[in-house]
């Protein structure tokens, strides 16, 4: 596989065609996290003890088939390449069982729960499919340090953007239908959704598999699955990255699981969609900026300052009560700033780490890499939500009722000083990550020379030489 040395830009249009399946994928996300449990509930009939019972163990089964699936797509021969076969079957899984989750049928208790959890695992399974080799094609579109984070910026912008639009679709699908709130409207509602985002699945999908033509692949070792893993837990850069990485994101899950009980309880105020709106289409404005930023001083550094400027923002959340809300709302604005940079820079910096991986090993294994940082955004979110609902449960917490002293301290600690702690800790380690655009440009390099079987020094290790085998 042939390394760029040289600036290289990509178009518009295929970093366009890379990023849109980050738009419609977003749809496994809010709608089925949070609005699909009521609507089995509430409308189709499912035991809510059975239906979070499902919802917990497919969250566990989503995680551990992620690194399965980025060690296959490594080692995938075709003459599609290895990653766009994968991309371009399974979005036709992924609307089929969105459409069918989407649209149950009328049925018994039991009937219906056992759709439920046929169709949520088949879901989860099928966008593992997708989505491991989706992310696992990015990293070798581009080898050049800076171009990466705008494809990186543009992607991960899609995918905010289309987090708000999955947020949202329920209230304009039925707000543009007249569906009334009883249950043949929410019937109605859901098959709408399911009838826009299934086909957008598919289509943005393929315009991705088929316009992005993949590089050659090299030759691959004969490591397996667990011993490939061993290798990746060697790559210095990335464990520093991947640690701090997960840090951060643990601390900024909690918000997110904890906004909706904050606004009502702490500020006293009905208005948690706009903040939650006003949040993302922030970090989508900002998100070109930092782009521009990490250009001049270095995607480490632009990252580390979206990071402090985050923090310094929500520190300030603790502080708040009710009738404050026009002061959270500046918070969240310029906590909003740095929202999209927490998202794009990393992924930038991981493909940077592949490349070391590439020195170090002699493979392109991309997929392996996508797999571990999968299972980490997913620990983080689960460690998030446990901890953030079970700590307030043991605060004394009850619901739709005013709330104790302690629940509200419970809340402003959990809100806005356990994510600003968990930063200062990621800052910490973020600190150590050793790839500035000089030692990625020596990486490169020394990448080229060691194809053609000339031993090389390793350039974050000076005076270790790396030697090819063979």
């Amino acid at each position: 596989m042939m390394t760029a040395l040289v600036p290289e830009h990509v178009p518009v249009l295929k970093k366009l065609a890379y990023a849109a399946p980050a738009f419609a994928l977003a749809v496994v996300g809010i709608p089925i996290y949070v609005y699909l449990p009521k609507f089995y509930t509430d409308v189709v009939g499912i035991e809510i003890t059975a239906l979070g019972t499902i919802l917990a163990s497919v969250r566990i089964f989503d995680a551990v088939t992620d690194p399965p699936m980025g060690y296959l797509s490594d080692r995938t021969v075709s003459g599609f390449g290895r990653r766009r076969p994968y991309i371009a079957v399974g979005a036709v899984f992924v609307a089929l069982f969105i459409f069918l989750l989407f649209n149950p049928p009328e049925g018994s208790p039991s009937f219906e729960t056992v759709w439920f959890g046929t169709c949520i695992y088949a879901l989860f399974l099928f966008w593992t499919v997708v989505t491991v080799p989706y992310e696992s094609l990015g990293p070798e579109i581009t080898f050049d340090y800076n171009e990466r984070n705008a494809l990186f910026a543009l992607r991960d912008g899609l995918l905010i953007a289309g987090t708000l639009a999955a947020a949202i679709s329920p209230a304009v699908v039925q707000a543009a239908f007249g569906l009334a709130p009883d249950a043949a409207g929410e019937r109605t509602k859901f098959f709408w959704i399911a009838v826009i985002y299934a086909p957008l699945v598919i289509g943005s999908a393929w315009w991705c598999a088929f316009s992005i033509r993949e590089r050659p692949s090299r030759e691959r070792s004969a490591a397996g699955i667990w011993s490939g893993l061993r290798l990746v837990f060697r790559n210095r850069p990335f464990m520093i990255l991947i640690v701090a990485y997960t840090i951060s994101a643990i601390g900024n899950n909690l918000p997110a699981t904890l906004i909706l009980f904050y606004v009502q309880y702490v500020l006293k105020s009905p208005t948690a969609d706009a903040f939650l709106m006003l949040y993302f289409v922030t970090g989508i404005v900002f998100l070109p900026g930092w782009v521009t930023l990490a250009r001049r001083i270095g995607k480490k550094r632009a990252w580390l300052l979206s990071i402090a400027i985050n923090t310094g923002a929500f520190v300030g959340v603790f502080f708040l009560g009710p009738g404050d809300a026009l002061i959270y709302g500046v918070l969240v604005f310029f906590s909003g700033i740095g929202l999209g940079a927490t998202l794009a820079l990393p992924s930038s910096i991981q493909a940077d780490v592949i490349d070391y991986d590439e020195l170090l090993t002699g493979e392109r294994r991309e997929g392996r890499y996508i797999g571990l940082w999968s299972i980490a955004k997913k620990l983080a979110a689960a460690v998030g939500v446990g901890a953030g609902l079970s700590i307030l449960g043991l605060a004394g917490y009850i619901p739709n009722a005013e709330q104790p002293e302690e629940v509200l301290l419970a809340l402003r600690v959990l809100y806005a000083l356990v994510p600003s702690v968990c930063n200062l800790v990621a800052l910490a380690i973020a600190f150590a990550y050793p790839i500035s655009g000089a030692t990625h440009q020596r990486i490169l390099e020394a990448i080229e020379r060691r194809k053609k079987g000339e031993p090389v020094e390793d350039p974050l290790k000076p005076g270790a030489m790396i030697v090819p085998e063979g």
